[in-house]
């Protein structure tokens, strides 16, 4: 997330930018992160799990802290980031209470909280920085669960507040930067089994097989369109955030499977290239995947923005949404695959 969704944010608060949509997508999400440094690899977020627990069993978890959580049996009353409870809900498993981007000014679901009836949930913050403690205890909580940009601070856990938050249930943390894609959906789907979840049948074993099937008609669209450069971005008042893949674990997964990004070359603090708008147009783009989290500029506040408006993919209709944090449930992710397929074999060449 970046600066502009939630506060103006200091150039130190980095994690607040991304927070904030100032940010590009998970590269803004990550450099709007900082905090403590580390994140952990590929393969040691994908080697640790959960334990398989049987009703009324104990119960434990291994995050990507490298910490195990612990229960006598699995944790009820979980609250969870929105994004993760969201997640979690794909696969069965409900949350009580939830914290981030939950609901619109109207009341509606932020898009943020996928298919989750936020009706139902008690909400414990809505904005970057707000987390009610006194009615995050009140749920006596079994379970806190967040993504990590980067670990060991988990996401939207305040962190001036963090120590009395963490002392009241035990956490559980998903790394999701620096990573492909199928990482954190894997140590997602772990969590959620861990909690009861039969990932193997039914809906979610059919989760899992489209989101397979999604990924191998993308690759197959690339080879079918080459040449087509996709541009990643967030738009503020101030400034267009150009995100590197590399950081971002949807790009990145994307990259890997034959897209073109655009990589900026100026990228500081690991997540993305912050162009003013009088330099918007340094990079240049067939497709651009812009940010489209509720608290960043669409393109329809963009037009008064002449390098914007001058730009190839803006001139010639091929902007696209680009939900820059991820659901990670195979469901969604399948559903944001198929955009980005659909996108690139609709789109004409125009650089």
């Amino acid at each position: 997330m970046h600066a502009s969704r939630f506060a103006p944010v200091s150039e130190p608060s980095r994690r607040g930018v991304l927070a904030a949509g100032g940010s590009v997508g998970l590269g803004a999400l990550l450099a709007a992160c900082g905090g403590s440094s580390g994140s952990g690899s590929d393969t040691a977020a994908a080697s640790s799990g959960g334990k398989d627990t049987k009703a009324g069993g104990p119960w434990s978890f291994t995050d990507d802290r490298k910490k195990t959580a612990k229960a006598d049996r699995i944790p009820a009353n979980l609250v969870a980031y929105t994004g993760t409870a969201a997640a979690l809900r794909d696969y069965g498993v409900e949350c009580t209470g939830v914290f981030g981007p939950t609901t619109l000014k109207d009341g509606s679901p932020d898009p943020m909280a996928g298919d989750l009836d936020v009706k139902k949930l008690t909400v414990i913050g809505n904005t970057w920085g707000e987390f009610n403690i006194e009615k995050y205890a009140a749920l006596n909580p079994g379970l806190l669960v967040s993504h990590m940009y980067q670990a060991p601070t988990l996401w939207f856990v305040p962190d001036d507040s963090s120590a009395k938050i963490l002392a009241l249930a035990p956490s559980v943390g998903i790394n999701v930067a620096g990573v492909p894609l199928t990482t954190p959906l894997q140590r997602y789907a772990e969590l959620a089994a861990s909690l009861g979840a039969d990932m193997a049948a039914g809906t979610n074993a059919a989760q899992k097989a489209r989101f397979e099937k999604s990924s191998a008609a993308l690759r197959a669209a690339v080879k079918a369109h080459p040449g087509i450069t996709v541009m990643a971005g967030s738009a503020s008042a101030d400034s267009l955030y150009v995100s590197t893949p590399a950081a971002a674990s949807d790009l990145r997964y994307y990259q890997s499977l034959g897209v073109d990004f655009i990589v900026p070359n100026q990228v500081k603090g690991g997540f993305f290239e912050t162009l003013s708008w009088e330099n918007a147009d340094k990079y240049q783009a067939d497709i651009i995947m812009l940010d489209n989290r509720t608290a960043t500029l669409q393109p329809k506040d963009l037009t008064g923005k002449p390098t914007w408006t001058k730009l190839p993919a803006v001139k010639g209709g091929q902007v696209v949404g680009w939900p820059s944090e991820p659901i990670f449930s195979y469901a969604k992710c399948a559903d944001r695959i198929d955009a980005l397929t659909h996108a690139i074999t609709s789109a004409k060449k125009l650089v």
